[in-house]
């Protein structure tokens, strides 16, 4: 007995009950070992501290499809789950508590404090699990990985001292970005740029022994010149060159620095001469490194002048720059001061303006592991998609600076070295040595930085699986499949994983590489919370349920173009789900007493009607795999949208009724078996996109739970019992569902049925009158067609009297419409009232003049065109060319009735 669907789909207690139902069942547990296709994805680990956000939700999403759709095909799954530690966040979220404490984390000590991050974790981190799994997310959570636990440590402590014996980990006075407030050197990704409106202060540097000449330096940064030990000019630039081996005083201070010839300096960029503070600035660190120049740090831990700023010791680097600007002044050394937009680099954290900073840090030397992961590529063991971002990938990697690991805060992996005090020698050793290897003292105290949060995530791909055990996981399941990830950590994580995999593994960790582009608010700008225009995934789920928002990410998640989400998008997919789930309600209350099972596809009569919705449905799975394959999604989406809309549902559903209805037996018993699997293949088609209303309305259907699936020629598909869509075999191309002669004659019929209820929309005849209409065909072979197809287009266009013939003469009062070589008439006299219809027709031609004439008044004001955002102008616009197109159709309407005069 078939299962009756309520009225309405009520997505939360749906997505509730079958998302505990799949975990709890173990569906979307991996095998270590199997017969199956191995496939897995690792996660790109979210922050402990995280919450979800649209980066995640669509991120997730992608994965999620690629998964289901793969463990429908046959594979053996692994989708590896985990998080981040992400050492600088969690330290701060845990130091706030602290600080509402009126305590700091010294008050604790470095052991009483970590613990306390712990116990954080245990009651607050991860709640992004739980977002991800209402996002329907079908990971291996009995897998789940914490970067930090016990066996990635291992991992982490295990690839240090490789490195560090391989001599590609050193120490080294280098220049960092260095947050003044968390104390701790800064990745590039975790400086946040933002354009503020600063100063170039352009100040005279007297040439010593040249009394009364100076060479004037352009500078963003006026506290820094303390730490001045040249001036730079280009070596081709003429206006300077007797100056080259010169010296110049520097203000102030009254030092004597040198005038050095570089390439590094623009011409063009204020005077042509810059100032070179190695120890302030990674391009003059680099100039200086080329000239043997001192670096000398003019700042603290905290970003106060040190003693080597002499009289500004002690003062706040801004400070000291607003002092150093006033005496500059009064000396008569300051030039112009001109406004400079500038981006200025903050900590992601909090916020504070990051300092290039001198300071002892680790490092790895990458170049020997970027050549590896650059060929990789480069031979296409590794693909990056869209191709566009392998460009982007070739520039970071041939031009790679060593990566600098340490981090000076507490939470994160200690790294695993230790000084003797005894003779300053460094013991790096997997275990905590009991005496230094080099002169046996127990002198020991081991570093207090530990490692940047990207060093361990680099391991992800084979840490998750075990390494550095040799373990099933890892034999069957690296490398993996694909990694999709947003292109802002291509550099800062894919590369590093790729050099990380390489050296260690010897293979590439993932096959492919899938960028996503970014989503963005309706207007195409960044989501901020400062801007006030952030959509909030959970409330959109809340409100739309997530089977609507998954397939809105997906049908805009097109190759290389950032997706503009509103709201009202996701509205829209909220209807596409109803449409699906009133077309199963329909399905199945035509299916009572209907048994799929035992029926011999061959044996059916099949109209040309059945024949093309099996035929679309067949291409259809053809293309969506097509496109899942490519990660075109897309285009995978918008053709299971309009299979399911433009087709099924608008086309077969309503062809499907005589039969149904009115039929023979033979008839209706064929058209529900048509109907039945349409509908069954087409949930499985829709799964790895809408998992929980396709579970829900594929559980209802007959003939699906607790049997084996028929395919079409009687045999099954299935060999196991099921129990649930996710396991159910994904639809493929078959060539005996091919019937493209029927599909394209079923196409004519269409046509005509839309030609003559477009005559109906333009004369505006209600849908409820029924209408005559005669179809001259220039050919016997469309008469026949049509003669054939005649209840078809008698019910769907609501037509009483129906005339088919070859080359029929046009009635003088008719309205005419072509479709191929069918001319469709319909006779217009006794159908509309002249009078009434010319009336109205002159109404809606009036009004829309007046339209026209507002929007053409506002697009030649160039008070609006000019300062109207563009895409307000490209809006109104758009609304003159609708308007103007509309006003085309009524007059041509306009034109037909008065012939009927």
């Amino acid at each position: 007995m078939t299962k009756e669907l309520a009225k309405g789909y009520e997505p939360h207690d749906v997505e509730k009950r079958w998302y505990t139902e799949w975990e709890t069942k173990g569906y979307f547990r991996a095998a270590a070992t199997s017969d199956k296709k191995p496939y897995s994805i690792v996660i790109p680990p979210p922050n402990v501290t995280g919450a979800l956000h649209m980066g995640h939700a669509l991120n997730n999403t992608l994965q999620d499809i690629l998964c289901r759709w793969k463990r429908m095909q046959g594979y053996n799954v692994l989708w590896m789950p985990g998080t981040d530690h992400a050492g600088i966040a969690t330290q701060n979220v845990v130091e706030r508590q602290l600080t509402a404490e009126g305590k700091d984390r010294h008050d604790l000590g470095r052991e009483a404090f970590i613990e306390r991050v712990w116990k954080w974790k245990a009651e607050s981190g991860g709640q992004i699990i739980g977002q991800l799994k209402r996002l329907g997310a079908s990971c291996d959570w009995e897998r789940e990985r914490f970067t930090m636990d016990e066996g990635l440590s291992k991992a982490v402590r295990t690839v240090f001292v490789k490195l560090y014996e391989d001599g590609l980990i050193y120490r080294d006075n280098r220049l960092i970005n260095w947050c003044p407030r968390c104390h701790t050197a800064l990745s590039d990704i975790e400086v946040e740029h933002e354009d503020h409106k600063g100063h170039l202060w352009h100040i005279r540097y007297p040439v010593v022994g040249e009394p009364g000449r100076f060479v004037v330096v352009a500078t963003t940064r006026p506290e820094t010149m303390l730490g001045d030990t040249a001036v730079a000019v280009h070596p081709e630039d003429d206006r300077y060159s007797d100056l080259v081996g010169k010296k110049v005083l520097l203000p102030l201070l009254n030092r004597e620095i040198p005038v050095v010839a570089d390439d590094y300096v623009d011409r063009e960029f204020g005077t042509g001469v810059v100032k070179i503070t190695p120890a302030h600035d990674f391009n003059d660190f680099e100039v200086g490194q080329r000239h043997g120049l001192d670096k000398i740090n003019v700042l603290d831990e905290s970003g106060i002048i040190n003693a080597a700023g002499h009289q500004y010791e002690g003062m706040d680097r801004f400070a000291a720059r607003s002092r150093i600007v006033v005496e500059l002044e009064e000396a008569g050394l300051m030039g112009k001061i001109a406004d400079h937009p500038m981006s200025v680099g903050g900590c992601y954290r909090c916020k504070t303006v990051v300092e290039p900073y001198l300071s002892l840090q680790w490092y790895v030397k990458v170049a020997p592991l970027a050549e590896r992961a650059l060929d990789a590529v480069k031979t296409g063991k590794t693909r990056i998609l869209p191709k566009q971002w392998e460009n982007t990938y070739y520039d970071w990697m041939e031009n790679i600076r060593d990566w600098c690991i340490s981090r000076q805060i507490w939470w994160g992996h200690r790294i695993p070295a230790w000084f003797c005090d005894h003779c300053d020698n460094v013991t790096v050793s997997m275990d905590t040595p009991t005496k230094c290897s080099t002169c046996g003292s127990d002198e020991l105290r081991q570093e207090t930085d530990v490692l940047d949060t990207w060093f361990s995530s680099a391991l992800w791909p084979f840490s998750t699986m075990g390494w550095p055990e040799q373990t099933a996981e890892l034999k069957t399941f690296y490398p993996t499949a694909c990694l999709v990830t947003g292109f802002d950590i291509l550099f800062f994580w894919v590369a590093r994983m790729m050099m990380m995999g390489l050296h260690f593994m010897d293979k590439v960790p993932f096959t492919d590489v899938y960028i996503h582009a970014l989503v963005r608010d309706a207007q195409g700008h960044k989501m901020s919370k400062s801007k006030g225009n952030v959509i909030d995934p959970l409330t959109v789920i809340d409100q739309y349920g997530t089977d609507a928002f998954r397939f809105t990410l997906a049908a805009f998640a097109a190759q290389g173009r950032d997706i503009k989400l509103a709201e009202e998008r996701i509205a829209g997919y909220r209807n596409f789900c109803n449409k699906v789930w009133n077309a199963a309600r329909f399905t199945m209350m035509n299916l009572e007493g209907f048994n799929p099972d035992g029926i011999n596809f061959d044996s059916l009569e099949l109209s040309q009607g059945d024949k093309w919705i099996l035929h679309r449905l067949n291409e259809t799975a053809r293309t969506v795999d097509e496109t899942l394959t490519g990660y075109r999604y897309n285009e995978s989406a918008m053709a299971l949208y309009q299979f399911t809309w433009s087709e099924f549902c608008d086309w077969y559903l309503e062809l499907s009724k005589q039969d149904i209805y009115n039929g023979t037996p033979e008839r209706k018993r064929a058209t529900q078996y048509v109907l039945w699997y349409t509908l069954e293949n087409l949930l499985r088609l829709l799964h790895p996109f809408m998992p929980f209303i396709t579970e829900e309305i594929w559980q209802a259907l007959p003939g699906t739970v607790g049997a084996p699936l028929a395919a079409p020629d009687g045999r099954a598909e299935q060999a196991l019992p099921l129990q649930t869509i996710m396991l159910a075999t994904y639809p493929e191309y078959r060539e005996d569902l091919s019937f493209p002669q029927d599909s394209a004659d079923m196409e004519r019929i269409m046509a005509v049925i839309g030609g003559i209820r477009n005559i109906r929309g333009e004369m505006e005849v209600p849908p409820s009158k029924q209408i005559a209409v005669i179809l001259s065909c220039d050919s016997e072979t469309s008469r026949r067609l049509m003669k054939h197809n005649e209840n078809a287009i008698i019910n769907l266009a609501r037509v009483s009297d129906l005339a088919i013939g070859y080359r029929i003469e046009k009635p003088e009062d008719a309205s005419i419409q072509v479709a191929g070589d069918v001319q469709i008439y319909v006779p217009l006299k006794g159908l509309v009232d002249v009078a009434a219809e010319e009336e109205r027709l002159l109404k809606e031609i009036s009004k829309i003049d007046k339209e026209i004439e507002m929007f053409s008044k506002k697009l030649e004001s160039p008070a609006f065109v000019d300062r109207a955002p563009a895409e307000i102008v490209a809006k109104e616009r758009q609304k003159l060319s609708d308007v103007n197109g509309k006003k085309v159709m009524l007059e041509e309407s306009l034109d037909k009735i008065r012939k009927l005069k």
